[in-house]
């Protein structure tokens, strides 16, 4: 069973920075793509930032400069380094990863708060 464990979210204020963990098991992560999401109160959650099995990046307009994603295989673990933050960055993030299947898999969400 895939398991996907979120960790590194708190309260920040602006313009400071978080580093976000996942680590995954029950799966064979190396292959899969990594991706962060995000869900703000009373808004749909949204993708943010991905990562392939060959390291390709992508991330969305509104982090572009200042998240980073990364992942280390020999940990099973996706990161996400988020610096200079804003309120708007306020929302609870979740770790998904995709298989070469296309099985998507969730983490359970860590909240990140962003105080002005």
């Amino acid at each position: 069973q895939v398991q996907l464990v979120e960790s590194g979210g708190g309260l920040v204020q602006t313009g400071g920075s978080l580093r976000l963990s996942c680590v995954v098991s029950g799966s064979i992560f190396s292959d899969n793509i990594m991706g962060w999401n995000r869900q703000a109160p009373g808004k749909q959650r949204e993708w943010v930032a991905r990562i392939t099995p060959n390291n390709s990046t992508e991330y969305h307009d509104s982090v572009k400069g200042r998240f980073t994603i990364s992942r280390d295989n020999a940990k099973n673990t996706v990161y996400l380094q988020m610096n200079n933050l804003k309120p708007e960055d306020t929302a609870v993030y979740y770790c998904k990863q995709i298989s070469k299947s296309g099985l998507a898999s969730w983490g359970q969400g860590t909240q990140v708060t962003v105080s002005s």
